[in-house]
């Protein structure tokens, strides 16, 4: 991670070398000479650093939370997505769009319509008879379902001139609005929250992969260690999404990387995941933004990355 956030220091149209990024750095703290000039100050500070630091967050989010979810509902193919956080986060997008907010409001109203989804799943599967985590899975697939219809409804009624490409885009994935006063410090306060319990209860969600039985004959309320991860999940996949838009595959492939190269256990799965990820991301963006002379989405590219990357997890796993 540390070496690729140096390299994406140095790549773009203005190249900036890492000594000069860390002397830039240390200018803010200490009386050093100007060895750099201000064009590459405003490069620095206002562009490349939040696209970086947004990079590295929302990746790092995004596979923690896919990583979490795969072990609290025992499911292999759950991403951050499975309780319908990212498609309540579209709507409120595209609401906000829809209404000409700016962009700070587009990302809270995204934020708040993120957490409103996972929450409506959770008041249904509570109410709900059967196994729990399965009707938990159900009620987020319909859920998922209503706000993708309202999505469909926003873009039917949006003007196809101007409300309309913004939302399409937005839908897309793209890291191109980073701003270090703005959307990162609104979510880097409930990332850090997320990913703090997440790591505290890394150890625990083994404990979820074995079953409810096994869990209370460990005498660990299973129903109350679940809802925690899912909250916590929530959270950082509602932070995620509310500043980048929907960028898919990051939670569901990175997870299983890391599991073949640390293995299943949630004590080095969860920080190995949030590392990769953080990686992952920031490596996608960096071709997103230099491969062609218009920036490409990076939620077009995760999906050309992962999709054929999962269908040889699924092949190797046949063969073996």
């Amino acid at each position: 991670m540390v070496v690729a956030v140096g390299v994406s220091l140095m790549l773009g149209r203005y190249p900036i070398a890492p000594d000069e990024a860390v002397r830039m750095l240390l200018g803010k703290v200490f009386p050093l000479d100007q060895t750099w000039t201000a064009q590459q100050e405003t490069l620095f500070f206002n562009v490349r650093l939040p696209r970086i630091m947004l990079a590295l967050m929302v990746g790092c989010c995004l596979s923690a939370a896919g990583a979490a979810f795969q072990g609290t509902f025992q499911n292999p193919l759950a991403s951050p997505d499975i309780l319908g956080a990212s498609q309540g986060a579209a709507f409120g997008a595209a609401v906000a769009i829809l209404a000409g907010s700016g962009a700070f409001a587009v990302s809270l109203s995204a934020f708040g319509f993120s957490l409103v989804a996972v929450l409506l799943v959770l008041l249904v599967s509570g109410r709900a008879k059967g196994n729990r985590v399965l009707v938990t899975v159900l009620a987020g697939v319909m859920i998922s379902m209503l706000f993708q219809a309202g999505v469909s409804f926003t873009k039917l009624v949006a003007d196809p001139t101007d409300d309309l490409p913004a939302i399409t885009y937005w839908l897309m994935g793209s890291l191109t609005g980073a701003k270090l006063d703005t959307n990162l410090l609104m979510t880097s306060v409930p990332m850090a929250v997320g990913l703090a319990v997440l790591f505290a209860l890394r150890w625990r969600i083994n404990i979820l992969t074995m079953g409810d039985d096994e869990a209370a004959t460990m005498g660990i309320d299973a129903r109350r260690l679940r809802l925690v991860v899912i909250l916590a999940a929530t959270l950082v996949t509602a932070a995620s999404v509310s500043v980048s838009g929907m960028i898919g595959w990051v939670g569901l492939i990175i997870p299983h990387l890391c599991r073949m190269v640390v293995g299943a256990n949630y004590r080095k799965l969860m920080p190995a995941s949030m590392l990769m990820g953080a990686s992952f991301l920031l490596i996608v963006d960096n071709i997103s933004r230099l491969a062609t002379t218009a920036e490409i989405p990076v939620g077009i590219l995760t999906a050309f990355v992962g999709a054929p990357f999962f269908l040889y997890l699924i092949t190797r796993k046949k063969q073996q």
